[in-house]
């Protein structure tokens, strides 16, 4: 039996919603591990995402998922795991209830779901909580739940839509750990707009921009088209409009009358501006203000 292609390929996709283009000329390869598919709410992310999960008919352009074409759409939902966005369970049945119910309907028997569902709940750190409602479940513990009915099949794929949204600092974190781990075996796509996810936990990175792909590559060469146009400075409160208002200002802290400015341009602003290392954050800022500073 001929091994499947442990990779996604997506050439040419373009994806309408009658007149409006939402995915235009989109071409990846995304391979094993953890992939970052990174932009703004309504940058065409999850339409990209229900595409590659066989929700969304694609209109046009060519997708293999593994070597599998998309348009085998049964097939491609075998090797599939798909969280999305909103995602509801059973509410009044308990944890394991309800993956026992889901192993029931992926196909599995009675002796398999006794001994893959609480390995599977071990994994996602519920497995004490087996008894417990889906209802009672915080939003962080029902986003682990989630993670598991996707993988309950053994997906090659695992499609995750904005996970960490809503999320505490501490679960974020353990929800991005999780990912990681599973990332080891199979094809993880992570989209967010939070670019504190993808720095920490994606190597491959693409950026997505009202519908095209801005940038596709790894992190470390992101980082380093901002190089060298990184800059801090300690002005007072009142300059801080004009400061906004030429330059791209990637974060600020408040010392009293003062601020703490961390900014974009393009060659040293002002005298007591001094250039810093680049971080995700900054060139992520670089790249969708036209790979410019100066506004």
């Amino acid at each position: 039996m001929k091994k499947m292609s442990a990779k996604i390929e997506i050439k040419h996709l373009n994806q309408y919603y009658g007149q409006k283009c939402a995915l235009k000329d989109v071409n990846l390869t995304i391979h094993k591990g953890m992939f970052g598919l990174l932009g703004r709410n309504g940058a065409g992310k999850t339409t990209l995402m229900k595409v590659l999960a066989t929700l969304l008919p694609k209109t046009e352009g060519s997708v293999s998922v593994c070597g599998i074409p998309l348009e085998d759409a049964a097939r491609v939902r075998r090797i599939t795991g798909y969280l999305p966005q909103e995602f509801s369970m059973y509410p009044n049945m308990t944890v394991y209830e309800a993956m026992d119910y889901l192993g029931v309907l992926s196909g599995l028997g009675s002796r398999e779901r006794k001994e893959l569902i609480p390995k599977l709940l071990s994994q996602v750190n519920l497995l004490e909580d087996k008894k417990k409602k889906v209802k009672a479940l915080s939003g962080g513990m029902k986003r682990r739940l989630g993670i598991a009915q996707a993988i309950l099949h053994n997906p090659q794929v695992l499609i995750v839509d904005e996970p960490t949204a809503g999320l505490d600092p501490e679960e974020r974190v353990r929800f991005r750990n999780l990912l990681s781990e599973i990332a080891q075996e199979r094809i993880v796509i992570l989209s967010t707009h939070i670019v504190g996810d993808i720095e920490a936990t994606c190597e491959q990175i693409a950026v997505l921009n009202e519908g095209e792909i801005l940038y596709h590559g790894t992190v470390s060469n992101l980082i380093e088209m901002a190089d060298g146009r990184v800059y801090t400075a300690q002005i007072s409160k009142s300059e801080l409009p004009r400061l906004k208002e030429r330059y791209v200002v990637t974060s600020m802290l408040t010392l009293g009358n003062n601020v703490m400015v961390r900014f974009i341009a393009e060659n040293k602003p002002f005298e007591g501006a001094q250039c810093c290392e680049a971080g995700v954050e900054d060139a992520y800022m670089y790249l969708m203000h036209g790979e410019r500073g100066d506004r």
